[in-house]
């Protein structure tokens, strides 16, 4: 029997013995199994909640060290990877473990726990997701993955709906595919758009981590934050600002688009730059967060210009075989960086985010370093409300 077989044979023997827990985490487990619902990660669950620990939490340090080794470097992908969380979410020796073992997305290109969402991508190759996009219920979901698979068994990374008003259109972005409340512990935040479609902006349910950028960020409260749970976030915060260029005459192309992410200093992209990377989901509508005395200017990003093809008879990209259909929403976003600004070339001609389509509601999104999932995620957002005076 394979060292795989016996862990799983031996966690799946578990559930008889942590009853208890299985209720009060029933959420944890359950987020990253289903493909039409999202977790709670671990890191969230009430540290203040006394838990009896099954005989599993007796385990040799060492000896549980290396189990939960073996096994996350087994489970590269979803599904199988949801063992993983599994394993975080037996008792709090394991859960601490296996957060100490589990590395970023920037580290090891993997997706496992919900604050993945909200770290940088990888540096070298991107992560390839795709969304799906549900006309009659205004929703779009993201599931991690080159392409739908055959038995719609997708992972699920995060939702949006899409809410009209009077003078502005809002994408609420969710955790989960069926609850959109702000006021729901699975609300992770939220894109805005103006009344022409041409501005928005997206703000994230937890501050930056960086001071030095916390004070262009402006704070709304989503609600009175005595009628929910006082862990829950009460605010948004500004991250980015997405500009679509007027073009009412129609004569210089396809749409044009600046990205400022104000949580992103541009000094993340310089040699030995680094990008916020939050390590939980803040506990309370006051967090403390990691600061900076440092100020750096914002990144910027632009759509990459693309080249007339005279044969077909359009503008073109090289998405490199992963947008096979022509849509006024293809993009490729790249650095827009001042001449005066020390960064490689190398990272000027990265395309850090790249969306388009390849059927009816069907789009890829492809991220990298130095932008999250959820914020790559609500720039494609923005590519999908109307735009009459931008083509």
């Amino acid at each position: 029997m394979s060292f795989k077989s016996i862990v799983l044979r031996e966690l799946k023997e578990m559930k008889d013995g942590i009853g208890s827990i299985s209720k009060r985490r029933g959420v944890e487990r359950k987020h990253w199994r289903n493909r039409t619902k999202s977790f709670v990660a671990p890191d969230v669950a009430p540290p203040c909640v006394p838990i009896e620990q099954g005989q599993w939490a007796n385990l040799p340090p060492e000896l549980l060290l290396d189990i939960i080794r073996r096994v996350e470097e087994s489970e590269t992908a979803w599904p199988a990877r949801t063992v993983v969380v599994f394993c975080a979410s037996v008792c709090k020796s394991w859960r601490d473990i296996t957060k100490e073992i589990v590395k970023t997305p920037e580290e090891c290109g993997k997706i496992t726990f919900p604050i993945s969402l909200k770290q940088p991508g990888p540096r070298d190759a991107p992560i390839q997701c795709f969304i799906k996009r549900d006309r009659s219920t205004s929703t779009y979901r993201l599931y991690f993955g080159q392409i739908p698979s055959e038995d719609e068994n997708d992972k699920l990374l995060l939702a949006a709906k899409r809410i009209r008003r009077a003078t502005s259109t809002d994408f609420i972005i969710s955790l989960v595919a069926d609850d959109f409340s702000r006021a729901s512990n699975t609300y992770v935040g939220k894109l805005r758009s103006n009344f022409l479609g041409t501005k928005f902006t997206i703000y994230d349910s937890q501050p930056p981590n960086d001071a030095a950028v916390q004070h262009i960020s402006r704070q709304s409260r989503r609600f009175n934050a005595k009628q929910v749970s006082p862990r829950l976030p009460a605010y948004n915060y500004n991250i980015a600002t997405i500009s679509y260029e007027l073009n009412v005459l129609r004569t210089r192309g396809p749409r044009r688009v600046h990205t400022v992410m104000h949580s992103i200093p541009i000094s993340s992209i310089q040699e030995g730059g680094t990008a916020p990377t939050p390590t939980s989901f803040p506990q309370c509508s006051t967090t403390d967060n990691k600061s900076s005395s440092s100020y750096s200017p914002a990144l910027v990003l632009k759509n990459k210009a693309p080249r007339w093809h005279e044969q077909l008879q359009c503008w073109c990209l090289n998405f490199k075989g992963r947008v096979t259909v022509a849509s006024v929403k293809n993009f490729q976003l790249v650095a827009d960086v001042d001449p005066t600004v020390n960064v490689p070339a190398g990272e000027q001609e990265k395309v850090i985010l790249q969306f388009g389509k390849i059927g009816k509601d069907i789009f890829t999104m492809d991220y990298r370093y130095p932008i999250s999932a959820f914020q790559a995620f609500s720039i494609c957002l923005s590519s999908f409300d109307t735009k009459p005076a931008c083509e």
